[in-house]
């Protein structure tokens, strides 16, 4: 399965400071940065109930939001790029 997982945590306490490389960590453990707040996420639908434990348990939900698209299977591949953006390499190995 293939997301592309977006999140907004203000930052604007320390908690807040806290629940954001919180997040952050969660979603290196699921996929792949391409931008400080967007990662490419590769996932089994077992997982995927995990990984939304994880991130619904992190955040407060009076003022972060985290918006999980799942995409059709290769869309990943099929990202047009501009800039200096890398094509990220989602299946292979990756180490955590």
């Amino acid at each position: 399965m293939e997301y592309l997982l977006t999140y907004d945590v203000d930052t604007t306490t320390p908690a807040g400071q806290r629940r954001l490389r919180r997040v952050a960590k969660i979603c290196e453990g699921y996929g792949i940065r391409v931008q400080k707040s967007v990662f490419e996420v590769t996932c089994t639908a077992a997982q995927l109930p995990t990984l939304k434990q994880k991130l619904i348990d992190a955040i407060d939900h009076t003022v972060d939001d985290i918006r999980l698209y799942r995409l059709t299977q290769g869309t990943l591949q099929t990202v047009e790029r501009l800039g200096q953006a890398k094509l990220a390499p989602h299946h292979g190995d990756h180490i955590l």
